[in-house]
């Protein structure tokens, strides 16, 4: 059965006024932000501070894209789940596009996502209409290490095995593994 319009839940995105907004809206903005700065400031000065604003936002992206990389494998080692982290590289790659793109108001955007403290605000936000448009806070399952050893009552044991290759009367060979242990570590 095709999905159709009706199916759709009540105050879903509907994806074309975005698409309209993003590829026709925000180009004639863009311009028209450009003209007015040109018109205030000048041609030459509009063009370098473009120029400018490009260079200091790839330095930015580049600077904020290696610390957020440091506290991804930071939360990994310590063994908790990276949730603020891969936010945080989701923002400093759009943010780092955002300024490739010419124009101010996507430089702007592209700074907002870049800066910490606004990444921070905007992380909160996109988590509240993450939980309204789903009816319940997300939580994320503990894992790691850590939360293994609280699972198991702190055991630690090593699953041994060996295998052996045999050769069939078909020519091909046959692979046999023999568990020396289960998975509690009590032998069999």
């Amino acid at each position: 059965m095709p999905f159709t319009v009706a199916d759709r839940p009540p105050g879903s995105l509907r994806p074309v006024p975005i698409l309209v907004l993003l590829f026709l809206v925000m180009p004639i903005l863009e311009i028209w932000a450009i003209v007015q700065i040109g018109g205030a400031i000048g041609i030459l000065p509009t063009l370098a501070l473009l120029l400018l604003d490009g260079f200091v936002g790839a330095a930015l992206a580049r600077s904020q894209g290696r610390a957020v990389w440091r506290k991804f494998n930071q939360a990994l080692a310590e063994g908790r789940m990276p949730g603020k982290e891969v936010f945080d590289g989701a923002a400093v790659i759009l943010g780092g596009s955002l300024l490739l793109a010419p124009g101010f108001i996507t430089d702007l955007i592209g700074f907002c996502l870049l800066i910490p403290p606004t990444r921070a605000i905007l992380r909160r936000l996109f988590s509240r209409f993450v939980t309204v448009r789903v009816g319940a806070p997300i939580r994320v399952a503990g894992w790691g290490q850590e939360r293994y050893r609280e699972r198991t009552g702190g055991r630690e044991f090593d699953i041994e095995g060996s295998g052996v290759e045999v050769e069939e009367a078909s020519g091909r060979p046959q692979r046999s593994i023999a568990p020396r242990a289960d998975v509690r570590g009590e032998p069999q």
